[in-house]
């Protein structure tokens, strides 16, 4: 019997080699358990899954090697490393002219002193019991080292090397600072009961800022607003309570938190991979917006309120008049409040920025849009 009793209609325009060829459809048509698929444990199934699995690891490593062709997942953006370098600066700046100020003026050093004597006597009986608890040397140094080491672990945990460097760099200079105590000088203007050696910055406070500082910028997204305001609050504890226990003034405990917090965010600016979240999870954070707003906001009004009030009292700092006492005990405690909460708040909104590059602000939107395709 010849062929032609069963003509094959073949389309010109079929793909060749192709599930829906003409060859297929034969098979098919002669074998109808072809149309099934290969039986379990075939030849045919192991080289379909070795296959898949080869085209999904191919499928991985070009993901990989696009990434790695995206300056975002190497570095933060520029204006993102810019705005950590500025801030830096002007809180280390700072720094040092609220310590000239405290210092170098018969005002500044009046303010000091009556603070260091009245602040201890006049708190309310809770807030002494808190604040004499919490001055214990030994209590300051293991609470911070736990922080500041629940930080590192974290880092290693989730691998992030440059990371860890970056950390281990931070402390080495948080600590070298310290000592710049021994060289600040402290003029004689006024007649003081506390001692006449400079205080400049308490080395109890950066302590504990930079423990806060090593655990915020070492989390994930998802706990790096509680890291903030548990560091801030710690910091604050902190400074306030070495003011009540006479170990240093108001100006050694500002000087403190915007020193280490200036240096954090220098130190931010030199961020690459490992210290930025996997590009597959860089997401805008609710919680970093709204902590840090309520932090930067609430700090910079405590300031103004603070600065406010010493401007008040400002005319009977020099004579310690007892009307002024008051005042420049509020303003101490609400100063240091204020610079906590907006430079840890700072530093939470630029921590953010640079972990995830998300848009030119950063802490809004959702990640860029590839371009769209021209046909």
């Amino acid at each position: 019997m010849s062929d032609a009793q069963h003509p094959v209609i073949r389309d010109p325009h079929a793909p060749a080699n192709m599930v829906g060829s003409i060859g297929s459809i034969d098979s098919a048509v002669h074998d109808p358990l072809a149309a099934l698929g290969p039986a379990p444990g075939s030849t045919s199934t192991r080289a379909t899954s070795a296959a898949d699995d080869s085209g999904r690891k191919f499928s991985a490593d070009l993901d990989r090697g696009l990434a790695r062709l995206d300056p975002l997942t190497v570095r933060p953006r520029i204006s993102s490393r810019v705005l950590c370098a500025v801030f830096g600066v002007l809180m280390i700046i700072a720094a040092f002219g609220i310590w000239w100020l405290c210092v170098y003026t018969e005002n500044g050093q009046s303010y000091d002193e009556i603070v260091w004597k009245q602040l201890p006597s006049n708190l309310p009986v809770w807030a002494a019991g808190v604040m004499n608890a919490v001055a214990q040397s030994w209590l300051v140094i293991a609470v911070s080292c736990v922080l500041g080491g629940v930080g590192v672990v974290v880092a290693l945990i989730r691998r992030r090397w440059w990371l860890v460097g970056q950390m281990a760099v931070f402390a080495v200079v948080c600590l070298a600072v310290t000592q710049i105590k021994r060289l600040l000088p402290r003029p004689f203007i006024i007649q003081t009961d506390s001692p006449v050696a400079n205080s400049a910055p308490s080395g109890h406070t950066m302590l504990a800022v930079a423990s806060a500082v090593l655990l915020l910028i070492a989390v994930p997204r998802v706990a790096r607003a509680l890291a903030a305001v548990v560091g801030g609050a710690w910091s604050v504890l902190v400074g306030v309570s070495v003011m009540v226990g006479q170990w240093h003034r108001t100006s050694d405990v500002l000087m403190s938190i915007l020193l280490v917090v200036g240096l954090a965010l220098i130190t931010l600016v030199f961020t690459r991979t490992s210290g930025m979240d996997d590009p597959g999870r860089r997401v805008s954070s609710v919680s970093v917006q709204i902590v840090g707003s309520v932090l930067i906001t609430g700090g910079v009004l405590l300031m103004l309120y603070s600065a406010y009030v010493i401007w008040q009292v400002l005319p009977g700092l020099n004579i310690a008049a007892s009307w002024s006492v008051h005042g420049a005990m509020v303003s101490s405690v609400v100063g240091i409040v204020g610079v906590a909460a907006l430079a840890f708040g700072t530093l939470l909104a630029l921590r953010h920025i640079t972990a995830a590059p998300l848009s030119r602000l950063g802490l809004i939107g959702a990640p860029p849009a590839p371009p769209a395709q021209t046909r």
